[in-house]
């Protein structure tokens, strides 16, 4: 199984998982610009990069196979099975951030969202990049950014603009992931994964992805945020 980790993290966050799971065997890449890839160049389609970089490693395996992925990550998996859906069996899609689904089914949690995904926005482009990764942590990491290692805060701190990268694709759908029919017409079976404590806007999204998806199993992961795989793993291998 091709296991596709969120933004600010890298393949390690599915350890938990593996350790689970010793039946499974994860390829667990780092995506563009993140562990112990090449930084990022600062191109314009990050999405599209880690979406290639995806399929090459599952041609590499000369089969399809199922792909798991975590926020960004998930986006990316749902994007994969869409572009390429020779390469895909399965999808287990943990909280895909696809923002625009929720936009476009006029959730009414989406302004407070907006607005405050466009505050920390406004702080990457001043170069704030500690107050802009506090903020982001707080509504979508695992506690507060100050009681991570030094090294790992760090590494969060300074791949905010990787965030602010996904926006084209997460919220404005520049990669047509929501176009009519598309989803409709996806022909295999997708689990989606929340937990109960996460931002309103991953329900929102789930909402509008479960209404469009024709093979779709929808699973809440009680007292789970958004960090899921890495606090409540064997939730997860029990959906797998």
């Amino acid at each position: 199984m091709l296991a596709l980790h969120c933004a600010l993290a890298h393949g390690g966050i599915w350890a938990g998982l593996a350790a689970l799971r010793p039946d499974l065997r994860l390829i667990a890449p780092d995506l563009p610009g993140h562990g112990k890839s090449p930084d990022w160049d600062g191109g314009p389609d990050l999405h599209g990069q880690a979406t290639r970089a995806a399929a090459a490693l599952i041609q590499a395996q000369g089969a399809p196979l199922p792909v798991l992925g975590h926020s960004f990550g998930a986006t990316v998996a749902l994007r994969l099975a869409l572009e390429r859906p020779d390469l895909v069996t399965r999808l287990v899609l943990v909280e895909p951030v696809l923002f625009a689904a929720a936009r476009a089914a006029g959730a009414a949690c989406y302004p407070a969202f907006a607005a405050d995904h466009h505050a920390i926005a406004v702080l990457v482009q001043a170069g704030a990049m500690g107050a802009a990764a506090e903020r982001f942590h707080a509504r979508w990491g695992a506690g507060a950014l100050a009681d991570l290692p030094p090294w790992q805060r760090d590494y969060v701190v300074a791949r905010m603009p990787l965030v602010m990268a996904q926006n084209g694709v997460l919220e404005r759908d520049d990669a047509g992931l929501l176009a009519p029919w598309r989803l409709e017409g996806l022909g295999l079976p997708v689990d989606l994964v929340e937990g109960t404590e996460s931002p309103p806007v991953v329900a929102a999204i789930h909402d509008e992805l479960a209404r469009r998806l024709p093979q779709v199993r929808r699973t809440r992961v009680a007292g789970a945020g958004h960090m899921l795989p890495l606090t409540h793993p064997a939730a997860l291998a029990a959906v797998i």
